[in-house]
């Protein structure tokens, strides 16, 4: 998207199913698994790049010997700094016999766990990167984890620790959801000690029996009792189990790959495809409200942790976040563009001699070879058409309609990767001009310039640098076509979208309330926001919905495109939003579509809505989650 918008992190884990000289021997190096679980990283890397982390856990490692490592950066190119310093722990080794290496040089372990991080809470730092970890001298208390989630309700579980007499230090998502896998986990420990102490079974002897006996999918169970939001989360206990995590609705991301010699986890699946090497078919999507469980032992368990609920993976997914290199993501994101055709070309009145289709940013070029697909299909049949109507067809004029073909540019390259969300204010709109180039002496002024976006968002970016930068090119029309539709409300389960006032469909359905001297159904939307509040999380109701309720989608698409207009654009200007039925259309199996409707997976949702109405109404800038 044209506007820059920070989103979910993204997970890579490894478990090496046999043990670790086998992969020495057969691979040739002892940084193999390093590196797969690098590779793992870098095809994510568009999932965060505040920051990354990794850590290794060595199996049956003896007493005396630390067995869990790990490394952390939030420095530039943080996959890349991890990834030395992981291989810097096998280079400062004196031997490269594999079965010295696992006992004595670092990072040379059986389980690897990656991490991705963007942050939605505006923290940086090393501290703030995954993976954490909840230490202990007992093995199979030890907890490493890392993950792709937001939670709504960290007030709640904050003070159910407290109930549990804990002290949290802190009141984030990822403190809660530490301390509370761990809470469970003691409680497992304990619960184990005690029948193996009836049993006659020796101290020196019980935390063997402990690590083959945990019951990791009870623990699980009762951790996620109360989670309200989106998550995929993956952990490593010190006895050597693996899980990983999927809320009830699958709303994040999370595949994996089996064979007799790994399980390999990401949030994304052409990663493994990639890094493994293996067909598309051969990796399985984790199932909403399971847990994936690589024990001890090496037994791989997929079993629930979760009551059922609706699926409703996220749609943002398939819109923008995840890389397009996935087999249905593309074909999902071309069906995005192709079904924008009859309301583009009845933008341009039909006239294809005098239109000119791009798009931007780079992310945006699979909808858009959709729309070009659908633009040449409406070509074809107006060929055939006249082929089939004209009298005294000539071999030029046949020529002519066949070959025929819509006029596809590339009108902007950005050619510089500046981070200029980060800037003041004053300084973006410069910074974002230079940052584009734009194509000279394709457009006539006679022409119709229409450039696909994947979403807009706030914007900002279009009515401060793009739209200007296009006008140089003194076009008769510009239409800006976004794939996605209106982005009405807040996301809080893991993409950064928790302010209402930065929404430019927001803005624009605000200014029509005021234009049609409806002020007053703010205030009663404020009160019944305000009142919400204090109600149970699962009694809330979205109240925010009645804005929209107001007005007909084309109402609002309008004054957007006066909002996002330039006081000095001399083109005529157009918006174009993909439609809710568009959307569902494309991407039927991912219907998780509340930023566009206000339909919510999840009751902390409902809520999150209305505190940022809440926040907008009393001028507070106020995170909703």
């Amino acid at each position: 998207m044209s506007d820059w918008i920070g989103h979910e992190c993204g997970i890579a884990a490894i478990r090496l199913l046999k043990p670790f000289e086998y992969y020495v021997q057969k691979y040739g190096s002892s940084a193999f698994a390093i590196n797969r679980l690098y590779l793992l990283m870098e095809k994510q890397h568009n999932r965060g790049q505040d920051g990354a982390g990794a850590a290794v856990v060595k199996l049956n490692a003896e007493p005396g010997k630390p067995f869990i490592f790990r490394s952390r950066s939030a420095d530039k190119d943080p996959i890349a700094k991890v990834h030395q310093e992981m291989l810097s722990g096998l280079a400062e080794t004196p031997s490269d016999d594999p079965v010295w290496l696992k006992h004595n040089a670092k990072f040379a372990g059986e389980l690897l766990l990656g991490h991705l991080r963007y942050g939605t809470r505006g923290r940086g730092g090393i501290d703030f990167c995954h993976p954490f970890l909840r230490p202990s001298n007992w093995r199979s208390r030890n907890l490493v984890l890392a993950g792709n989630f937001n939670l709504t309700n960290n007030d709640e579980l904050f003070e159910a620790l407290v109930e549990l007499g804990q002290h949290p230090i802190d009141e984030t998502d990822t403190v809660m959801v530490l301390e509370k896998i761990g809470h469970f986990l003691d409680e497992e420990n304990d619960r184990l000690f005690r029948e193996f102490r009836k049993e006659g079974v020796g101290r020196a002897e019980i935390s063997g029996k402990i690590a083959d006996h945990l019951d990791l999918v009870t623990v699980l169970k009762r951790a996620v009792k109360n989670f309200d939001g989106g998550y995929t989360m993956a952990g490593i206990i010190g006895n050597g189990d693996l899980f990983v995590m999927r809320d009830a609705c699958g709303i994040r991301p999370g595949f994996f790959y089996q064979d007799d010699e790994f399980v390999v986890v990401a949030s994304e699946r052409p990663a493994i495809q990639t890094a493994f090497d293996v067909p598309i078919d051969a990796v399985q999507e984790i199932k909403p409200g399971h847990a994936l469980i690589v024990r001890k032992n090496g037994e791989v368990l997929h079993e629930p942790i979760s009551d059922p609920q609706e699926i409703r993976p996220c749609s943002f997914e398939r819109i923008y976040f995840s890389r397009g290199t996935d087999r249905d993501i593309y074909g999902e994101r071309k069906q995005l563009g192709r079904q924008l055709t009859e309301p583009v070309l009845k933008a341009v009145d039909y006239d294809l001699d005098n239109t000119v289709f791009s798009y931007i940013p780079n992310t945006a070029d699979a909808a858009f070879y959709g729309l070009m697909e659908g633009a040449k299909a409406y070509v074809a049949e107006r060929a055939k058409y006249h082929i089939l109507h004209e009298r005294n067809l000539t071999a030029d004029r046949i020529a002519e309609l066949v070959n025929y073909q819509p006029r596809m540019e590339k009108i902007m390259t950005k050619d510089a990767k500046l981070r200029t969300f980060i800037t003041a204010d004053s300084d973006r709109r410069e910074l974002v001009s230079l940052v584009y180039d734009t194509t000279y002496g394709v457009v006539k002024k006679t022409d119709t310039l229409v450039i696909l976006d994947d979403s807009i968002v706030r914007g900002t970016t279009l009515r401060e640098s793009i739209l200007q930068i296009l006008d140089r090119l003194h076009p008769k029309k510009i239409v800006i076509v976004s794939s996605a539709p209106e982005i009405r409300y807040p996301d809080c389960y893991g993409i950064d979208m928790s302010k209402l006032k930065d929404f430019v469909a927001f803005q624009a359905a605000i200014a029509l309330v005021k234009e049609t001297g409806r002020e007053a159904i703010l205030k009663k939307i404020y009160d019944a926001c305000k009142a919400s509040l204090d109600l149970p999380r699962d009694q809330v109701k979205n109240e925010v919905q009645a804005l929209y309720k107001l007005f007909k989608p084309n109402e609002v698409e309008k004054k957007i495109a006066a909002i996002l207009r330039p006081a000095d654009l001399k083109a005529e200007f157009q918006v174009i939003y993909q439609s809710i039925e568009g959307l569902h259309a494309a991407c039927p199996n991912h219907k998780g579509d509340w930023y566009f409707t206000g339909d919510y997976p999840t009751p902390g949702g409902n809520r999150v809505a209305n505190r940022s109405f809440v926040n907008f109404m009393e001028n507070s800038d106020a995170r909703a989650y």
